[in-house]
């Protein structure tokens, strides 16, 4: 990593995980296989935020749970973006490493446990939400076919359309670590 970390893929230390390594890595990793109309790639990174504002649009959602959803895809920053066909093709050997790592970025960030599964469940709507509207304005899915695949959507386009613009990787990388600062700040006692 940039910040000299080394992290241990088969036994991360949340000791080694930096944000600033995850927001560098992330802005640089590209969604679809980099398969998105524009200029520059659509990044992980960018894919996260909007995550984030996707969260706190359809659950009352705390700093803590949408600090999760901007981290949900923080294992990226090392092992990148599979497709989630290829994901099921390698199994159980990309699941444990990409768990491994998730597991040592809540410790390393202070996530707290999602006991009941509520948060997770949160996440993974925001990113379905996310998915569909990727899929027809970067991607070239017609509505149809990413309905098929995502689901209807739940949010307008028009609410995202700042977020699912590529836009160049500092410039994301910036307001990655912008919104990680902001959710951190706003988690700390008054």
């Amino acid at each position: 990593m940039l910040s000299g970390r080394r992290l241990n893929l088969l036994d991360p230390s949340p000791l080694d995980i930096e944000i600033r390594d995850i927001a560098h890595g992330l802005a640089r990793v590209a969604r679809w296989n980099g398969q998105t109309v524009g200029e520059h790639p659509y990044s992980v990174a960018q894919h996260s935020l909007l995550v984030e504002a996707i969260l706190g649009e359809i659950v009352p959602a705390s700093p803590a749970d949408r600090l999760a959803a901007l981290l949900h895809d923080a294992p990226e920053y090392v092992i990148g973006d599979l497709i989630s066909p290829f994901k099921a093709v390698i199994g159980e050997a990309y699941v444990s490493v990409e768990a491994r790592i998730a597991d040592a970025v809540a410790l390393r960030f202070a996530l707290p446990h999602d006991a009941t599964g509520a948060r997770q469940r949160a996440v993974k709507a925001a990113d379905t939400i996310a998915a569909y509207h990727e899929a027809v304005t970067l991607a070239g899915f017609a509505p149809k076919e990413a309905r098929a695949i995502f689901g209807a959507p739940v949010l307008e386009p028009d609410r995202l359309v700042t977020l699912l613009a590529a836009r160049p990787t500092r410039e994301v990388e910036q307001a990655y670590l912008a919104r990680f600062e902001a959710l951190e700040a706003a988690r700390q006692p008054t």
